[in-house]
This record gives structure tokens, sequence and C-alpha cells, in this order.
């Protein structure tokens, strides 16, 4: 049989009591992990008053040599407990090696991190060179050690309301033999803990908004802030910053006055009352029972908060929650006079002609540009197009009643045949007057068939003047001329005896100059020259 050596025994059963891993230790005792796990397993089936004596008579294990049987026993080791239930201070060489880094383990422990997640940031921002195990165990007699600490959050009255969902009492389906158990809607008014409740078959975006006006309508007033959790009918994108509401939740808190105030993630005990509310509902009102409808259940449950809760003593403020909402009443924001007008919300492009489809219908988008989104809120009787990048309301239109409806007006579309008369008729009037009352009185004439012929003169003004055009269109107007073609020949024609007039006239004035010498004179010229006389232009009479 193996010997332990006293010494190594009693290092062993001190290592294990400060928490240090199996591991750690047979590197430094030097034992085989088997003896270690050994002593382990005896010290969790053994109490605290147990000595290392005790320990030592355990069958397979000796204590000492044969040579020392005689020899004193080893000291007693400690009682075997968690070193964090200790209230003796440890000493320097048992303390671990993350004590120092206690309070900032212990904010980073109640922030619900893991420990690997702290033994990562010890080594990045503190330098930490001990192992992990270190601070696994250490994180795991913090968590032991202290319980979750939450504020006790007090408000005025009309200051909170908080809401959420549970489940009913099982219901029978309609038309059919079967139960399901409905969900449960409850809103709580966290100064009085007043509730209002009501069970639903499903949820929607629309049902979850309709469900606060009824319970704002029922407490008579409206509070300042809505506390809820996360749920998609609330909130579209979580954030413990800037949290994204759903559009229609927060235009019916903001028709009603109210702010919503959404949890943060995987904290549900920020709305305790409403989660007290709902336990108490479920374990008090609908315990054991079955309901045939979901009317009778609802029945049930107003008449169960009228009767009972409303009247049931408040176990920490020690007052009727009835007095307390009495008391809170005038401090709600009074009720708008209208109900919400509900909308559903999508998102559509703006096609090439300037209008969105809607439903199987058409509406005008302009001034929104071509091929962009935008944000169509649909009303029961008409529809608006938003901005979605300020939010403002582009359009309004009356909601069509049947499939391919088109709301467009004149000025709305893209080839708009007015919009098309008065362009053409202002490049008419760049030209010159000639040529604008010529294009009116070819419109007058045929409407919109004329707009071919008109762009043919406009045309004109790429290659000819305005004033050959005006010419032209003068002679138009007096002859009743109306085809574009005749009007372009006229055009060149004049443009034709225009040019042969100035070349008239610019032959006429060079042979009456008197600077410009004959023919004659020049052939004299290039005659004397050649005969080698030498004689010059300027001896030339």
């Amino acid at each position: 049989m193996n010997v332990l050596q006293p010494n190594k025994k009693t290092s062993i059963i001190t290592l294990l009591t400060n928490g240090v891993s199996q591991r750690e230790i047979g590197r430094k005792v030097r034992v085989d992990r088997k003896t270690i796990r050994k002593y382990a397993r005896m010290a969790d089936n053994h109490n605290d008053t147990q000595t290392t004596a005790d320990i030592s008579k355990s069958p397979g294990v000796a204590t000492g040599s044969g040579e020392s049987l005689d020899q004193n026993p080893p000291p007693r080791p400690p009682a075997f407990e968690a070193p964090s239930t200790r209230d003796e201070p440890m000493p320097a060489h048992a303390r671990s090696a993350c004590e120092e880094h206690r309070p900032w383990i212990e904010e980073q422990v109640r922030l619900g991190r893991n420990a690997v997640s702290i033994y990562q940031d010890l080594v990045e921002l503190y330098a930490f060179e001990h192992r992990y195990n270190s601070v696994k165990r250490f994180c795991r007699a913090l968590r032991q050690k202290n319980p979750g600490r939450y504020d006790r959050l007090e408000f005025p009255p009309g200051e909170e309301a908080q809401v959420d969902y549970g489940l009913g009492a099982p219901t029978r389906l309609p038309g059919k033999t079967t139960y399901r158990r409905p969900r449960l809607f409850v809103m709580t008014l966290k100064y009085s803990r007043r509730c209002f409740r009501k069970v639903v078959w499903k949820s929607s975006k629309e049902i979850w908004a309709k469900l606060h006006e009824e319970a704002f309508r029922y407490f008579g007033g409206v509070t300042r802030y809505v506390v809820l959790d996360n749920l998609k009918e609330g909130v579209i994108t979580p954030d413990i910053y800037e949290p994204e509401l759903n559009p229609l939740y927060a235009s019916v808190l903001a028709h009603y006055g109210a702010v919503a105030d959404p949890c943060r993630v995987a904290d549900p005990d920020r709305k305790g009352s409403v989660e007290n509310a709902i336990q108490h509902t479920q374990d008090t009102a609908l315990k054991g029972r079955r309901f045939e409808s979901i009317e009778e259940q609802n029945q049930w449950l107003m008449h169960w908060e009228e009767q009972w809760a409303a009247k049931r003593i408040h176990g920490r403020m020690k007052r009727q929650v009835q007095e307390m909402f009495e008391e809170e009443k005038p401090f709600l924001q009074s009720l708008p006079l209208n109900s919400f007008a509900y909308f559903s919300q999508e998102t559509r492009t703006v096609q090439d002609d300037g209008a969105i489809q809607v439903h199987d219908c058409y509406y005008a988008a302009l001034p929104a540009k071509l091929h962009t989104k935008v944000m169509v809120r649909i009303y029961d009787q008409e529809i608006e197009i938003i901005d979605p990048k300020t939010l403002e309301v582009i359009r309004r239109h009356v909601k069509g009643q049947r499939k391919g409806m088109v709301f467009m007006e004149e000025n709305d579309r893209i080839f708009n045949p007015s919009r098309q008369t008065g362009r053409l008729l202002a490049q008419a009037a760049a030209i010159g007057p000639c040529t604008e009352t010529l294009c009116k009185k070819l419109f007058e004439g045929e409407g919109r068939l004329e707009h071919r012929r008109m762009r043919g003169i406009i045309a004109l003004a790429r290659k000819h003047s305005a004033g050959h055009i005006e010419q032209a269109a003068k002679i138009a107007l007096e002859r009743g001329l109306r085809s574009s073609r005749i009007i372009r020949k006229l055009v060149e024609r004049i443009v034709e005896a225009d040019l042969a007039e100035k070349e008239k006239t610019s032959s006429a004035l060079t042979q009456e100059h008197s600077l410009i010498r004959s023919p004659q004179d020049y052939a004299l010229f290039f005659e004397t020259h050649a005969a080698g006389n030498g004689c010059h232009p300027h001896i030339l009479q």
C-alpha cells in the first residue's frame, strides 16, 4: 500500500478547503489526481466536525511510514467550508488572486457577465497573470454569496402604468369542443395597483394598441409613461439606448399623451408590478376554472377585479387598492375627445409614372422622386404618403373602393398634354411673337395632334436664326400655311435669298473701290518684271 505523508495529506485538505483546483493541488503537492479526488469526496461526505485522524482511518490510505507508527498525528485541518462563508479574514497565502479586483468583479457579476468574459477583461485591462479557474471559483462564490439586488421603485400618482401578456384560463374555441388558453392582457397602475384585465385569442399590432385604449378608458385617464416588455407588437428593435417602437403603437400613445418606456432585454423585474398582477390573476381568479367562451372569461375577470381585487388590502402599503386608485385618479391625464384612427403602414416605391400602387389602386406620389421609397399609411377612408426621412405627409388621397382606380390630377402626370403644350409655346415665344402666334393657332385648330408640327417649327432654331424663322412664320400667318414642311422650305428660301443679296452687295462694292487695281495693271506688272526692267509695283501709274 502506498504511503501518503502527513504533511502532504494536510496540504491537500487545506488547499481543497481554500478552493484550489485539483489540477493545481497535484502540481503543488505532487500527488496523483486520483488521491486528490478521494479526499475531495471524503470532504463532501463528512461534516465539519470530522478530524484529519478520522479521515486517515479510511481503508486503503496510510498516514505515515512503517518506521514511525508512534508519530504524533498531523494537526487538525480547518472545517471544510467555502472561503466566502468565513467571518475571519483569510491569511495572505490563502487569499484568491482575484481579491484585489473584487469591487470590479462584483460589479461585472451583478451585470450578469460570465466568468470567461470577466477573465478576458482582467487580462486585457489589468494584466491578470493567474489562471482562469481562479476567476471561475471567485465568481461562483460571489454568486452564492450575493443575491441579486433590486431597487424599490416608487412613482407618484399618475406617473406610470405597466403592461404585459400572460395566459388566461382554458376556454372553449368557437364552434369546437376543444379548449385553449387565450392571451391575458394586464395593465397595472404602478401607484395604486389597480388593474385592467382582458383575454384575447390572438395578438397583433392593432389588437395590442386597442387594448391600451380600452384600459385608458376603463381607468378614465392616462398615465405619463407606459412600461412594457420588448414584444414585437410594441417594439420593433430592442435597444438599451434608442429602442425602435412600432409606428402604430407609438402613434396611439402619442394620441393619448403617453410615452413608451421599454424594459431592457432580459430585465423583467423592471415591470414587477404587472408580473405580480398576472401571477395573482392566474393563481387566484383563474386557477382551476374553465370557460365556455372568451366573453364569459372577460366578464368574470371584470367582476373579480371590481369585487375582490380592487377591495383587497395591498400587502406593502397596508391600504385598500380602490382607495389608492381614487387618490391617483385626479393625477391621470385627460382622455382625448376622439378615438385614435387606426392605420396600417407599408413601404412603396414610386413608379415611372410618378404613382404608387396600394391594394391594386394607383395614387400620385409627386413631388416624391421616381424610384424612391415612401411610407404609406392606410386608413379606412384615406391614405397618406409620407416622406420616410422627414416623416412629413407628402400627399393625401381618398382610398379607392375598387381595384384599378387611379387617383392622379392633370399636373401629376409625367406625360401631360397641357404641360407639353405649355413647354412648346414657351420655346416658340423665345424665337419670336410670330412663331408663338403660329404655334398657338396650330394647337387651337387640332389640339394635341398639332404637337408634332409645333416641334418641327421649333426645331428650325437649331440650324437657322430666329429672324429667318420669324419671317417665315409671318408669311405663313398671312397665307394660312400650316404644314411644318412648307414652313421649313420657306425658311430655307429666305436664307438663300438673304445669302444671294449679301453676295451681290459684296460684289458691287468690290468693283467700285478706288484702292483695288484693275487686272490690266497686274498683267503689266508681271510682264515688266519678267522682262527684267526692274520696275516695281509702286512705279506703275
